[in-house]
């Protein structure tokens, strides 16, 4: 009669409690105690996050501790035409920034500049976009230049505006008036000072000729992630130029021009240059900014201004808000 045999399940010994292999045996090295994987993550990530720590440090310093003190200032009664009335006023410099008609009337100023620049900019950023997706001799060159104006420094462009095309007497704009007169035999051109006649419209041109740029650089590189194949196939089946950008190319551009509205809009709602050079504010031109710096050193009311100001950080949060999660969506879909 056979002997009976040794051979055991698998397990059949940790389900015993026979102990496991021994100190310092491969099997037990290989092996992580459940509570270190954490605490080696934490570290890791720790280490990976502690270079970006002086850069998190500067960054506090230079852009929230400076709003920290606009925001208290803002409870203040602090007015340099009254020294001895200084202290706290709690939320009286709110009531009368929101009760000011002035106030109100620079918020509808900013909405309606920021939407006209802002729309028209998309729209010719579509379109040259479009036109600089094909090939074409010299199409390298054409987008380095077609950048240009999106680089210049926002007060020199405004300046440029001001004295170089704008001004009644040399400017480009009644120059060429005057030659298009001219070839039709008439000296009578009209000689509009369109800084006075239409200066809301006026400071509208000059923010569009440099934000027209920014837009077609984002909707070009939108353009340029498109999948050619999926173009190819759509006009193997017969669909025109026009069936291809209505069902194709503007579905794929949506987030784009989204991102593109909404990072134009948050600069243009903080433009202060092109009001402060063209108009200065005047002619119904006074947008949000350019009522802050008249309140601060025109006026001298410090506290006052610091909550215009915090209003006007409001409402540039809450655009940002939205871009943000845009750019989210877009790198979500990149990464699916």
């Amino acid at each position: 009669m056979a002997a009976p045999s040794d051979a055991r399940p698998a397990g059949a010994a940790a389900d015993r409690g026979t102990p496991g292999p021994p100190p310092g045996h491969p099997a037990r090295s290989a092996r992580t105690p459940r509570t270190a994987r954490p605490v080696q993550g934490r570290a890791a990530a720790r280490s990976r996050r502690a270079p970006l720590l002086p850069a998190l440090v500067f960054l506090i310093a230079v852009t929230q501790l400076p709003f920290a003190g606009t925001l208290v200032i803002s409870f203040m009664r602090w007015n340099a035409l009254a020294p001895d009335d200084r202290g706290f006023g709690g939320l009286d410099n709110y009531r009368a920034a929101f009760t000011d008609p002035d106030l109100r009337a620079a918020l509808l100023t900013t909405v309606v500049l920021t939407a006209v620049v802002v729309l028209v900019s998309l729209v010719l950023g579509l379109g040259l976009a479009l036109l600089l997706d094909g090939p074409f001799r010299g199409r390298g060159l054409v987008r380095t230049m077609i950048i240009t104006p999106f680089l210049v420094v926002p007060a020199a462009a405004a300046l440029l505006w001001k004295h170089a095309l704008y001004n009644a007497s040399y400017g480009l704009v009644n120059g060429s008036l005057t030659w298009l007169w001219a070839l039709f035999g008439s000296d009578a051109a009209p000689q509009p000072d369109w800084m006075s006649s239409v200066p809301l419209a006026a400071v509208e041109v000059s923010l569009i000729w440099q934000w027209t740029p920014f837009m077609t650089l984002i909707l070009l590189a939108g353009l340029q992630s498109r999948s050619p194949d999926t173009v190819e196939a759509a006009r193997v089946d017969g669909a025109g130029s026009r069936q291809v950008f209505r069902h194709l190319t503007f579905p794929h551009l949506r987030r784009y021009l989204e991102l593109s509205a909404l990072l134009g809009s948050i600069h243009v709602v903080q433009n202060f240059d092109a009001v402060f050079t063209l108009t200065s504010g005047g002619l119904g031109t006074a947008n949000l900014p350019y009522t802050v710096y008249a309140t601060f050193y025109q006026a001298h009311d410090y506290g006052r201004a610091s909550a215009e100001g915090v209003i006007a950080v409001v409402c540039t949060m809450v655009i940002a808000t939205f871009a943000l999660r845009t750019v989210s969506s877009l790198f979500k879909e990149a990464n699916a």
